[in-house]
């Protein structure tokens, strides 16, 4: 990515896009009412490995991001800090409900995150063939 200080993202759209995706998903199971349950004995689908792919989705994400000296890159590094750690508590539980998940959905953190790589995948979109759409200062 151009633009000084700022980290080459080109191996992270995909890990941002896991991460778009399984909020997709997680709104979805949401909605499905499932009570409190295992998921081993439990009909698929199932939240926990979802879940599972953001949280290492995010890791990698923080592992390209997290030594950056880029005010930016810094926030989306803390935000997922925060992020990473109330998915883990989610996955912590024992039981996972439609309600768990849509409490996990609600979630500033989260929500953070994603709203983060919704700004910072705007800008390595290209205007015109070959140049970013933004500059990076």
């Amino acid at each position: 990515m151009e633009g000084e200080g700022l980290t080459d993202v080109k191996n992270l759209e995909k890990d941002i896009e896991v991460v778009e995706s399984g909020y997709e998903f997680l709104l979805a199971y949401a909605a499905q009412g499932r009570p409190p349950h295992d998921e081993t004995d439990y009909p698929p689908p199932h939240a926990r490995p979802t879940l599972e792919d953001m949280l290492a989705s995010m890791q990698n994400v923080l592992a390209a991001l997290g030594d950056s000296q880029h005010e930016y890159e810094q926030v989306i590094a803390d935000d997922i800090r925060k992020a990473s750690a109330t998915i883990r508590f989610v996955l912590a539980q024992p039981k996972m409900s439609s309600e768990l998940v849509d409490n996990l959905n609600a979630s500033i953190h989260l929500r953070a995150v994603l709203t983060d790589f919704f700004l910072y995948s705007e800008t390595f979109k290209p205007a015109s063939e070959g140049e970013p759409m933004f500059t990076k200062a």
